[in-house]
């Protein structure tokens, strides 16, 4: 539970947070479309990936590192990644007072698809995690009955991706494998429900050379987050430049490397272990 008071204001940080580097594609759409906006992001490296975790312990990670974010004070937390907001997006809500200040990165890619009326074959590539939860699913069968919806759970892609594999053979045989199951067949677009794989995108567009349409999640919820702090009066309209902060939970180079590609050479990363602190 967090500490601290909750009351945002426009010139506060956006909390972001995933498991390792895939919420940086979130997080540089959202520094991309709202240059004005400061934010902090926590990579929980310490347990990554979530996609292998249970329930109980993806839930246990978000709840601590959304406090955390919550007490510094952040405006807005996003949960920038699959599987948390699959799992732990009721949680994470909880413990603020007023729910609406969380925002995953399920519901928008839902509501963005279902209001296209040209696409009804969809896949779907995320972690095991995302893929047996049904979220996405069960979501668009709320939302739109008569959209098709495919999913495959490609286990091996995030933790190649966060070891710095990708760009490369050895990404594109694994990722060329994956598409190639029988059960994609047909689609006429796919969702990277991870946000890791916006970084294998180059892999995942020669696959298809154009035939299917690629979803980036990241630039949807970039528009999401926009929209909510505009309604809420939250946007920073201050000329003063922001400033980025960059916590692990446990340093990896792979990192930090990922990060200074996305937000240049001076990021400031800090080891912040949650979880070892009294």
């Amino acid at each position: 539970m967090s500490s601290g008071k909750f009351n945002p204001k426009a010139s506060h940080p956006i909390g972001v947070f995933d498991s390792g580097i895939g919420g940086l594609t979130v997080a540089k759409a959202i520094s991309d479309l709202l240059p004005n906006e400061s934010l902090i992001y926590f990579g929980d490296t310490a347990h990554m990936p979530y996609g292998e975790k249970s329930p109980h312990a993806i839930k246990s990670y978000s709840e601590k590192i959304a406090s955390f974010l919550i007490d510094q004070p952040c405006k807005l937390i996003v949960i920038a990644c699959n599987s948390a907001s699959a799992t732990a997006f009721r949680q994470v809500q909880k413990i603020l007072p007023d729910k609406h200040f969380v925002i995953n990165v399920i519901d928008p890619v839902v509501q963005h698809l279902s209001r296209d009326g040209h696409r009804r074959k969809i896949g779907l590539i995320g972690t095991k995690r995302t893929v047996s939860s049904a979220v996405y699913k069960k979501k668009f069968e709320k939302a739109d009955p008569d959209i098709q919806l495919k999913s495959l759970a490609t286990p091996l892609l995030a933790p190649m991706i966060e070891e710095g594999f990708f760009n490369n053979k050895i990404s594109r045989t694994i990722v060329h494998s994956y598409l190639s199951n029988p059960h994609l067949a047909h689609i006429e677009s796919i969702i990277l429900a991870c946000t890791h794989y916006p970084l294998i995108i180059n892999e995942i567009s020669s696959f298809y050379k154009g035939k299917v349409e690629i979803i980036n999640s990241a630039e949807i919820v970039s528009l999401a987050v926009k929209n909510f702090l505009d309604e809420n009066s939250l946007l920073n309209k201050s000329s003063k430049a922001p400033g980025h902060k960059f916590f692990v939970s446990d340093y990896t180079s792979s990192f930090e490397e990922t990060a200074k590609i996305f937000f240049g050479g001076k990021i400031k990363l800090k080891e912040k272990n949650l979880w070892n602190e009294k």
